[in-house]
């Protein structure tokens, strides 16, 4: 007998095929915290540890990958935009002091294909093993008619946890801390409309090699996975150096200085020596093919600074070697208390009132 819904355009075969290809890889994530096992209707965690907190808050993140995804579908590659998805969660839940305990994730396809949705939650999975996080659910629904059989879209929560006095943010910073900046691997996953569209004007194919990137086809640069900061970022707050560690900032969309201002306390400022770190070259060239300067792309990209660490200032050497060792990190600037009323200011953003940054100088 003929399924009916497979007449409409949904193969429930092929999703379980797709299951069946992605538990290896989930289950690698699992820890002993995990109840339940795989392929339950909820993913459940025994968070009873949390007995052990004066008083425990949790902490939730839900984000995606943007248009990133378009150019995993434009070279069928994808294996690392998993991972683009669980640093746009976890490395948020990180920013208040929070260490993440599991994610979840879902996939929404005009067709499945039960190889490619393994291959993406394979990066998923690879990428919870490296920050400790464990992939207890998901779901991927398919959605013939609103997207094409070759497209989908990736979306994902985590849930962390924090004890209240360990709570990191603009609370704890003060005038005379340090900010420190470490290095991103690339765009991570934000901007992308705009690189696309540069692309595009430029003509480009994403299939094929051009001379600024060597022997990568274009694709393969622009998808360089995002950087997983939470792992040292947790091992740093469990260190003798956690006390050191006042407030924390993702650099995703809206660039370095409106990150920065939203940890940043109300009448203070930060000003940012463009020449203390160089941006990756896949700035400067996607720039000069968009016929841009990098200071008109401040707001989109971040030049490659992907996270931010406010610090005292007698621990700040201490605590940029301790990041060093896994991550190139700069100091970047000190909290000042100026008239933020002056040129160049960003003064909060996404609803915060907070401090003001600036970018000076030249890269």
């Amino acid at each position: 007998m003929t399924d009916a819904y497979a007449q409409s355009g949904v193969d429930t075969h092929a999703g379980d095929l797709a299951v069946e290809l992605m538990k290896k890889s989930i289950k690698a994530t699992l820890t002993e915290n995990v109840v339940g096992g795989f392929g339950g209707f909820a993913g459940m965690f025994d968070v009873s540890f949390l007995k052990n907190y004066q008083r425990p808050l949790l902490a939730t993140s839900t984000d995606g990958v943007g248009t990133k995804v378009a150019i995993a579908q434009a070279i069928d590659k994808h294996d690392t935009i998993g991972q683009d998805l669980v640093g746009m969660v976890v490395d948020d839940i990180v920013v208040v002091g929070a260490k993440s305990m599991f994610m979840t994730d879902y996939i929404a396809t005009g067709k499945v294909v039960p190889a490619r949705i393994a291959e993406i939650v394979s990066g998923i999975a690879g990428a919870c093993q490296q920050v400790g996080v464990s992939l207890i659910g998901g779901e991927t629904a398919e959605h013939p008619g609103l997207l094409k059989p070759n497209e989908y879209d990736v979306a994902g929560a985590a849930v962390g946890a924090v004890e209240y006095s360990k709570l990191l943010g603009p609370h704890k910073v003060q005038v005379g801390d340090v900010v420190l900046g470490l290095e991103s691997s690339g765009l991570h996953s934000n901007g992308f409309s705009l690189a696309r569209k540069i692309v595009s004007d430029s003509k480009l194919d994403y299939t094929k090699t051009v001379s600024e990137f060597g022997a990568k086809s274009l694709g393969e640069v622009l998808l360089e996975p995002t950087r997983l900061y939470s792992g040292i970022l947790n091992d740093l707050l469990e260190s003798q150096l956690a006390d050191g560690v006042k407030a924390m900032s993702h650099i995703t969309g809206g660039g370095i200085a409106a990150n920065l201002a939203r940890v940043l306390p109300k009448n203070t400022t930060l000003d940012i020596d463009r020449s203390s770190w160089t941006p990756h070259e896949v700035f400067q060239v996607l720039a000069s093919w968009g016929n841009l300067k990098l200071t008109q792309l401040e707001s989109t990209w971040n030049l490659g600074l992907g996270f931010a660490v406010i610090v005292k200032a007698d621990k700040a050497a201490e605590i940029q070697a301790y990041l060093n060792k896994s991550v190139k990190t700069w100091q970047l600037g000190i909290v000042e208390s100026n008239d933020c009323t002056l040129e160049g200011y960003v003064q909060g953003a996404k609803g915060v009132d907070g401090g003001a940054v600036r970018l000076l100088g030249s890269y």
